[in-house]
């Protein structure tokens, strides 16, 4: 099964499909969209880029279509959690797109944001709901939004909602969700806070998984670059001096970090943007259109702000500060490989970095070569042992509260040469060092920014009792079988 019109989807589905120029699936949604219309819960891994949102949005939309117009007012019949407000827009974006021959009617509800739209919008009732985890739980607070109709439910990019400190929000979510529903989880890893939070929340669940962490790192062309904490910016200044570099993302840690070099390559000509947390929706969402118009040719970006960037021809991604938590790497250089795209990455690591780049390099499974062809390069910070300092003594992490296209084919600070290897010409090194702890991470700029993952179980979603009816595994045990909303059938018209 690899054509959209093989899996029994209603005909006004089909159109939209049609119209958005799909006809193949990918990967992701061939495995996940017939189990899902099956009833079953599931976790899909797979990186973004992969067509993931339509393989849990379009077995949904056909699903809501069974009791179209039995809304209630302030329900929804489906519930979307995202991590972020740019996440959580281009889902809508997309459900409005693969619905808009329907009578379903979705809405957004995010931090950052006014709350009296997304009231009004709440007020009589909702097919679909999409949201982050703090401002729903801000408007439920208040009365405006009921969760007691919920269906269907899924979270998207998990493992971020965690990273983020989402947990006891998405807990307290699920507390007020009914036992009678079916649930989709998404991410791109699976380390073991969202296989826990998985076993709590889904029942026998059919796990998919297309693109493991390694699958995007191996798309991605990758350098490191030895330089001085000082003499970053001289170093990315340098680089961009690269024409080929058309269209890149610079990642830095924390959000006053992101305006600094923002300024800082505006000083030098090079147009760019800054998107974080402090930063309004409008003005996030203004740079991310300039970004993907091309009036600005760098965007700088926080870990946290960067989800949701949906931008091809995206040439290179550059970790100005290597992030703090190895799976942020994957995410951050998969920007530039989006789809079956190549691209290149560069990381500036200095001596306080060399942990971060030894953690990472374990989480990928391979080595980063070492780029030494720039002005900058320090032979030191290579040959040192990770989490050395600089003078050598030992605990060098830095501080923890401190946060589809081509590839160039010309090295760092010379102009594109046609014909040339887009692999830069300095000598290559494996880097060494160890692994350590693992800070805190950057919280989101919503209105509800979340707390410390809490590892309890939630006895509600854990123990609930079940009895689903459809097509699902007859084996399961008695604590957990639960009642489903109607049988789904993959040939459902």
């Amino acid at each position: 099964m690899s054509n959209f019109s093989d899996l029994g989807l209603r005909d006004p589905i089909l159109r939209a499909i049609k119209e958005g120029g799909y006809e193949q699936m990918t990967p992701i949604q061939s495995r996940a969209i017939p189990n899902i219309l099956e009833g079953k819960d599931l976790i899909g891994v797979a990186q973004t880029g992969t067509g993931k949102t339509a393989a849990f949005s379009l077995p949904l939309i056909q699903y809501l279509l069974k009791g179209e117009g039995k809304r209630k007012a302030k329900t929804a019949r489906s519930l979307i959690l995202a991590p972020t407000r740019e996440l959580a827009i281009q889902i809508s974006d997309n459900v409005r797109d693969y619905s808009k021959y329907l009578h379903l009617r979705s809405t957004i509800v995010f931090g950052g944001a006014s709350e009296k739209p997304q009231i009004k919008a709440m007020a009589p009732g909702v097919d679909i709901l999409i949201a982050t985890p703090g401002r729903l739980l801000d408007l439920m607070s208040q009365g405006h939004i009921k969760l007691n109709e919920v269906e269907f439910l899924v979270l998207d990019e998990a493992d971020r909602m965690l990273d983020m400190g989402f947990i006891r929000d998405i807990k307290k979510i699920i507390k007020e969700l009914p036992d009678k529903r079916q649930t989709v989880l998404l991410s791109a890893t699976m380390p073991k806070s969202v296989t826990t939070l998985a076993n709590t929340i889904l029942i026998n669940p059919v796990r998919v998984e297309v693109a493991p962490a390694a699958t995007t790192a191996e798309k991605v062309e990758q350098h490191v670059m030895m330089v001085p904490k000082s003499r970053k910016r001289d170093l990315l200044g340098h680089v961009l001096k690269d024409d080929a570099i058309k269209r890149v993302l610079i990642f830095t840690r924390t959000k006053h970090g992101a305006n600094r070099v923002s300024e800082f390559l505006e000083k030098l000509g090079i147009t760019s943007a800054a998107i974080h947390g402090n930063k309004s929706q409008n003005a996030r969402q203004r740079a991310l259109a300039d970004f993907r118009d091309g009036a600005i040719r760098a965007l700088v970006a926080t870990d946290v702000a960067a989800r949701g960037i949906d931008v091809d021809g995206v040439t290179h991604v550059i970790n100005f500060e290597l992030p703090n938590e190895p799976d942020s790497y994957v995410h951050r250089i998969g920007r530039t490989a989006r789809a079956g795209a190549t691209g290149i990455s560069y990381s500036f690591c200095d001596h306080e970095e060399r942990a971060y780049l030894k953690d990472i390099e374990k989480n990928i499974r391979q080595s980063v070569p070492v780029f030494e062809d720039h002005p900058y390069h320090e032979e030191g910070i290579a040959a040192a042992p990770a989490g050395s300092s600089k003078d050598g003594k030992n605990g060098g992490r830095p501080n923890r509260n401190a946060r589809n296209g081509k590839p160039s084919n010309g090295k760092p600070g010379n102009k594109s040469r046609r014909g040339n290897s887009s692999k830069p010409t300095g000598k290559s090194k494996p880097t060494a060092g160890r692994q350590d702890a693992k800070p805190n991470q950057d919280k989101s700029g919503q209105g509800k920014s979340g707390s410390k993952p809490n590892n309890n179980a939630d006895n509600k979603s854990g123990n609930r009792a079940n009895n689903r009816p459809g097509n699902r595994p007859s084996n399961r045990s008695a604590n957990k079988s639960r009642n489903r909303p109607g049988n789904k059938s993959s040939n459902a018209a």
